[in-house]
């Protein structure tokens, strides 16, 4: 999804702003810059990488022709000479002192940008002499083609590299990273891998369906509080969200099918921008909480009640790299109200977002996210999924920094307790009740997207439009013609 805020380009980032807390406070202005001239600087020197290694150009190739990626959008940082010092400041980046590097090197970053981070070597002679790839894991992506040696860093260790091709003085690697902004790969202590792989099973064998919602959101926090006693919040949000694709993808047949083409380059879902959930009225603080438990900064809040019927809170969790956009539906007249932090009260209607969660379920729970949003060429994976079966609708955000559309809805089955405790509270009627016990209604999507210039930000105009196209009363009934 998208900003309404200015997006104007910028030489130099501005300053970032300051990371929101839990408490009630006036959303900020996130005001994205658009870096284009540090996307040229960036895509001018991979370029002059993929010319002296083969190795990459090939796979830049592959990623092009067999998932419709870029491997731009794979890179996770260029190492550099530092006599560009000079032209990478003046392309807007500035240093990150806190990232850890073996050899004391800067690490230089574009803030508020998704652009990868370069490194800058004393000493070096080619630049860039080495550009690392970050897959979801460096042993699928080792098997995946054929690659000799053993990874630097533990399994599971918080940051792994492999030498992937060494060629005309350049270095391609492959790196994987859990929870972790350094580029040092350590030891991983017997208790801390121990608890890793409790954790992880937590998040994979918990309990999804309850007698009630209020029941599961309960077991989801209990769930939630185990894995922080064992691993941390940063890594308790690692963990959790590589089990909710999986959840999800086992719900998805278009993302089925695009992971399986990922998985034959060994890639996964690295390429992931942001994870949608959808929540009722009922809960949205509830999974707030359960986000600021993980780690997660609150960023924009958008409010389209009068106009669409829905709400966002944005969160971003900066250690693990992780974006949820979670809606809600809201009234014409809470359009001032901070539902991040407040509980809403019943509403006399429903919503796109209510009526799927009163359909499927939270979020959360047994329905998993409505969707993935992960970051394409956006023309070549339309047309590469529609020669797979599976056709994209029209976009919902055709700009020149950012493209977006979703594949077509996945139809899941509606539970006849669902949909006549709808009918009772007077939400739908008894043929919208009959319609989805018989017929299901929509339930997943895999989005497409397609960034330029670093841009971050989400477009409230252009949410409102696909979410008023995603209603399931829409899949379902059309209106009858006027008399004339």
């Amino acid at each position: 999804m998208v900003s309404t805020m200015k997006t104007r380009p910028a030489r130099r980032p501005a300053k970032p702003a300051a990371r929101p807390g839990s408490t009630s406070q006036a959303p900020q202005s996130f005001d994205w810059p658009l870096a284009n001239e540090a996307e040229q600087f960036l895509r001018e020197r991979v370029a002059l990488f993929l010319k002296r290694n083969t190795f990459a150009r090939h796979l830049a190739d592959r990623m092009r022709d067999e998932t419709g990626t870029d491997l731009f959008e794979w890179t996770d940082h260029l190492v550099l000479a530092a006599s560009e010092e000079k032209a990478l400041r003046e392309a807007g980046f500035v240093p990150d002192p806190q990232a850890e590097t073996p050899a004391g090197d800067t690490v230089y970053e574009y803030p508020r940008t998704t652009l990868p981070r370069v490194i800058l070597r004393q000493g070096s002679q080619e630049s860039p002499s080495l550009l690392a790839l970050r897959p979801e894991s460096v042993a699928d992506f080792m098997a995946c083609h054929n690659l000799p040696g053993e990874p630097e860093g533990d399994p599971f260790s918080p940051y792994r590299r492999i030498v992937v091709a060494d060629e005309d003085g350049t270095q391609l690697e492959a790196v994987e990273r859990r929870a972790c902004l350094g580029f040092v790969p350590a030891p991983l202590g017997r208790a801390e891998l121990r608890n890793i792989i409790k954790a992880r099973e937590l998040w994979q064998t918990r309990r999804r369906v309850f007698p009630s919602d209020a029941e599961g959101i309960r077991a989801a926090h209990q769930t939630l509080d185990r894995v922080l006693r064992l691993v941390g919040r940063d890594l308790a949000c690692q963990l959790f969200f590589e089990a909710e694709r999986i959840y999800w993808e086992s719900r998805n047949r278009a993302a089925r099918i695009q992971k399986q083409r990922q998985d034959r380059l060994g890639l996964g879902w690295g390429n992931h921008d942001h994870h949608t959930f959808r929540c009722s009225r009922a809960h949205f603080v509830d999974l707030v909480v359960f986000l600021l438990k993980l780690g997660f900064a609150k960023r924009e809040r958008y409010y389209a009640g009068a106009e669409a019927g829905w709400g966002a809170q944005v969160s971003e969790q900066p250690v693990a790299g992780i974006v949820v956009f979670a809606d809600v539906d809201l009234m014409p007249d809470e359009t001032e109200l901070d539902f991040s932090t407040h509980k809403l009260p019943p509403a006399p209607r429903l919503g796109t977002v209510g009526l799927w969660v009163g359909l499927h379920g939270e979020s959360l729970l047994g329905a998993g996210m409505h969707h993935l949003e992960a970051r394409f060429d956006f023309k070549l994976l339309r047309d590469q999924l529609k020669g797979c079966g599976v056709n994209t609708m029209n976009p919902f955000s055709d700009f020149p920094f950012l493209r977006q559309a979703f594949t077509e809805g996945e139809r899941w089955p509606v539970r006849r307790e669902r949909a006549e405790r709808l009918l009772s509270a007077g939400l739908i009627t008894r043929e919208q009740s009959k319609q989805f016990i018989r017929e299901g209604a929509l339930g997943s999507h895999l989005e497409n997207l397609q960034r330029h210039g670093g841009f971050k930000g989400f477009n409230q105009k252009s949410v409102s439009v696909v979410i008023a196209a995603t209603d399931p009363r829409k899949s379902h009934f059309r209106p009858a013609p006027t008399a004339a």
